[in-house]
């Protein structure tokens, strides 16, 4: 399949480092890893849930203590992206798994945006930056760091809400996101992953988001999937992760044809790659290859995603236009 033109809405830059990437930041911080090789971090790559993703996440972390080494990680995934056909990236990143480990905000926000602010020269790709917050951590915590990256005027354009979802509804948050309304910031959060699709109602009309990260569960919920559809909120979803963390059995479990078939306005995203098995173009293959999507409905993916993102319209209509170009040019 040539590559496919498209915009990635779900992508935590923390969760593309590479094996061997981590392994080379180590080195050059001198910090002893668990691991004697990349085969054997990567041995580790086997999830039974999304807290034993994280367990591994945060702690391969530790490795990123300098600009240069959030700057590199980020570089790293724009060259990715570029060869998977990626145009437009809206990269979330964790602040407060970086305060929490002695990292100061101006080290990683600094870091990251020093990479993107290239992007599209060097690489073809557009980028916004995302703070998420840890939902598992106080929301009084998340507040305070929302109000440091206002005071330092970070280069974000919205906030999101990610990590472990199970017992951390939306309803907690209320007051971190009135604050992000407030400073004009776009909204965004996880729901419906491994939470209920209780969580996605609360993020919609509690946090007022204007896209829901996930959102699989949605389809036990038929009420929820026709006012989904009605308002065409945007639904980030993310097939090889969710089988990666057992959110579905196995691929050819997964709802998105369902999805797409209840006309829902869902996109394709790579989440965490390094840990996933696979970046964007990845989880296109593997979805081609397993519900035998045509040209269209993969271009109607694309699209989708491109018509979810926080871009001028400028930018909409010729990314459009290239998926279309992509599309005529299959037949």
């Amino acid at each position: 399949m040539s590559v496919l033109p498209t915009a990635e809405l779900h992508l935590h830059i923390e969760g593309t480092l590479e094996p061997e990437l981590i392994f080379a930041l180590a080195g050059r911080n001198g910090i002893e890893l668990p691991y004697a090789d990349v085969e054997e971090l990567r041995s580790q790559y086997r999830f039974g849930d999304l807290q034993s993703f994280l367990n591994l996440y945060y702690g391969n972390m530790a490795v990123l203590q300098t600009e240069q080494d959030f700057a590199d990680m980020t570089r790293a995934y724009l060259a990715r992206a570029q060869a998977a056909g990626v145009r437009h990236a809206e990269i979330m990143m964790d602040p407060q798994a970086h305060l929490s480990r002695g990292i100061s905000l101006a080290t990683c926000v600094n870091g990251v945006a020093s990479a993107l602010a290239g992007s599209e020269e060097e690489f073809g790709i557009s980028t916004e930056l995302i703070a998420a917050f840890l939902r598992d951590e106080p929301a009084e915590e998340a507040l305070a760091v929302l109000e440091q990256l206002l005071a330092m005027e970070a280069p974000i354009i919205g906030i999101g809400l990610d990590s472990a979802e199970v017992g951390h509804p939306p309803r907690d948050f209320v007051a971190l996101y009135e604050r992000a309304h407030e400073a004009g910031l776009k909204c965004i959060a996880h729901a419906g992953e491994e939470g209920p699709p209780e969580y996605i109602r609360e993020a919609l009309d509690l946090l007022q988001v204007s896209r829901i990260d996930h959102g699989i569960r949605c389809m036990e919920d038929e009420e929820l999937v026709q006012r989904l559809a009605a308002e065409q909120t945007p639904l980030t979803v993310c097939p090889l992760s969710n089988v990666r963390l057992r959110a579905v059995d196995t691929l050819a479990d997964h709802p998105l044809p369902r999805m797409l078939e209840r006309g829902l306005n869902v996109s394709v995203n790579s989440d965490d790659p390094a840990y996933f098995g696979g970046y964007v173009d990845n989880n296109f293959i593997q979805l081609q290859s397993v519900f035998s999507f045509d040209d269209d409905q993969l271009a109607q993916l694309a699209a989708n995603s491109v018509r979810s993102a926080f871009i001028t319209d400028t930018r909409r209509r010729q990314l459009l236009a290239e998926i279309e170009a992509w599309r005529a040019g299959r037949q």
